[in-house]
C-alpha cells in the first residue's frame, strides 16, 4: 500500500470538490491537520473513516487503497461478468430445482402406486404386479437417492468429467432413459434386498 499515492489521490479528490482541508474536516469531524497528514502520505484515516470519504467523494474504498479511480470502462466490465457470474449461478439452481422436480413426481408416483397396489392385494394375485410392486417400492429409495445426488452435485462432477455423453441426446431420449435405468436400479436394489436380507 503506498500511502503517498493514496495520500495525493485524497488531495486530488478534495480539490476536484472545490474546498479546503478545513472544510473537509469539519465534514468529517477531524481536525484539519489530521487531513493534511493524510494528504502527505504521512498518515492514514481510520478504516471507519474510509467509509465516510468514499461516500463524500462518491468513490470505493478499494479504490482509496489503490489511490486512483477505476475507468468507468473498467466497472462496466466488472458488472458483466457479476451479472454473468450471478445468471449462471441462476441456472444451476434451476436445473437442480428442475431435476428434483423430476425425481420428486418420480417417487411420489411409485409411492402412490406402490400403495394402490399393497392396499388393493393386487401384487398377490398377478406376478406382473407383484414384480412392480417391488419396483415401485425401490424405486421410492433410489428417487430419494437421486435427489441427493443432485442436491450434493455429485451429477455435475460427473458431467464435468465427460464421463456422460448423455447431454448429446434429445431430452425425450434423456427422460426414457433415465426411467429405464431407474427402475434396473430399483431391480437390482430389490434382488440385493431379497436374496441377501430376505426383506
Amino acid at each position: 500500500m503506498d500511502q503517498v499515492k493514496i495520500g495525493t489521490f485524497l488531495k486530488k479528490l478534495r480539490k476536484e470538490k472545490g474546498i479546503t482541508q478545513e472544510q473537509l474536516a469539519e465534514t468529517l469531524s477531524v481536525s484539519g491537520r489530521t487531513v493534511s497528514r493524510w494528504e502527505t502520505g504521512n498518515n492514514m484515516p481510520d478504516i471507519s473513516i474510509l467509509v465516510d470519504i468514499a461516500d463524500y467523494y462518491d468513490i470505493s474504498i478499494p479504490e482509496i487503497i489503490s489511490g486512483e479511480r477505476k475507468s468507468e470502462m473498467m466497472n462496466e466490465e466488472e458488472r458483466k461478468i457479476a451479472k454473468t457470474m450471478s445468471d449462471y449461478a441462476t441456472t444451476e439452481k434451476e436445473k437442480i430445482f428442475k431435476e428434483m422436480k423430476l425425481q420428486s413426481i418420480m417417487g411420489v408416483c411409485a409411492l402412490v402406486l406402490y400403495w394402490i397396489l399393497h392396499e388393493t392385494g393386487a401384487y398377490m394375485y398377478n406376478d406382473v404386479l407383484g414384480k412392480l410392486t417391488g419396483y415401485c417400492e425401490t424405486l421410492v429409495s433410489v428417487s430419494v437417492i437421486m435427489m441427493a445426488v443432485f442436491t450434493t452435485g455429485s451429477l455435475s462432477k460427473l458431467r464435468s468429467r465427460k464421463v456422460f455423453l448423455f447431454e448429446n441426446f434429445p431430452k425425450s431420449i434423456r427422460l426414457v432413459v433415465t426411467a429405464v435405468v431407474a427402475f434396473g436400479g430399483a431391480a437390482v436394489i430389490k434382488l440385493v434386498l431379497v436374496h441377501f436380507f430376505g426383506l
